[in-house]
């Protein structure tokens, strides 16, 4: 009977946790969506973009043959007989695929360099600093360009694309946190982990690489927007993804400059999505950073 109390009581206080955890999640949701709408919004733009589209983005009418912005095609469409509206919609997933992606994994690669950098110092530290300094000597557009050049493009290749706009990021970002974490690394705090014998990881787990998860994160939101730049330049460059496939450089390189006289409507619709969703990706950043960071969520 005490065994089967026991397992009872074992049961129950999993369920209390998982509750515990579920309304908690449930709390972060809510407060998110009730201060920040503008980030809500964004967001949801892109997970539902099946639900609101209201057409298939890769499906063709020669019927429907640029037909201009009307009740049936809120934003018209294009040579194929395409929604215009729905391809926007879908776009919106091929930019925050291409640019959250990278922009995480450029920033988490510049952070991880100037953490390394900042602590060990010497040798290893000039010959960081010495690449990052070769890599930021070229515009974002020109090194985007050449990486994708050299590892090619084509259909089922977004990961080239998405690794050339990754290099030229890993600078910038290795700069700002490795001038963060050398403040940090002359701390008293950080002497007296030396002084008790902790290792080198421990000390940059501990006590370096928190301390500069701000300008961090920081990086991480403001290069969101640039990513998605870097991405519809190279897709207008013929550099980036390639058709049927929505994405919104690509609407501005093909149908929106060859109809550009005889149907405005295809160049001014991506391009207007391409400034809307940098700004909204920019506030939903902020959003994002404001809700997991302490500090500027007492302030």
């Amino acid at each position: 009977m005490t065994a089967i109390t026991r397992e009872a009581e074992e049961i129950a206080r999993r369920r209390y946790l998982e509750d515990t955890g579920r309304r908690r999640f449930a709390r972060f949701v809510v407060d998110f969506v009730r201060r920040r709408p503008l980030g809500t919004a964004g967001a949801t733009l892109i997970i539902f973009a099946h639900v609101i589209a209201p057409y298939d983005p890769v499906a063709t009418s020669f019927v429907d043959f640029l037909e201009p912005p009307g009740p049936e095609h809120l934003l018209g469409t294009d040579n194929f007989g395409r929604d215009i509206f729905s391809r926007i919609i879908y776009g919106a997933r091929t930019a925050l695929l291409v640019g959250f992606v990278a922009s995480f994994v450029g920033c988490t690669a510049g952070y991880v360099l100037g953490v390394l950098g900042a602590y060990l110092g010497g040798k290893v530290d000039q010959a960081i600093q010495r690449v990052m300094d070769i890599l930021i000597s070229f515009p974002l557009i020109v090194i985007a360009i050449a990486v994708v050049a050299a590892l090619g493009t084509g259909e089922g290749l977004i990961g080239n694309v998405i690794a050339a706009i990754t290099v030229p990021i890993i600078p910038r970002v290795s700069r700002v946190v490795r001038a963060s974490a050398l403040t940090v690394v002359s701390m008293p705090y950080v002497e007296a982990a030396r002084s008790v014998g902790s290792g080198a990881i421990r000390i940059m787990l501990r006590h370096i690489a928190p301390n500069a998860f701000a300008p961090y994160l920081i990086m991480l939101t403001a290069f969101l927007g640039q990513a998605i730049l870097l991405e519809a330049s190279l897709s207008f460059l013929g550099l980036g993804v390639f058709e049927p496939t929505p994405a919104w450089g690509l609407m501005l390189r093909g149908a929106g400059m060859q109809f550009l006289e005889q149907a405005p409507w295809l160049a001014i619709a991506p391009g207007v999505a391409i400034s809307m969703a940098v700004f909204g990706f920019n506030l939903f950043g902020d959003s994002l950073r404001d809700a997991l960071d302490p500090r500027l969520r007492t302030a």
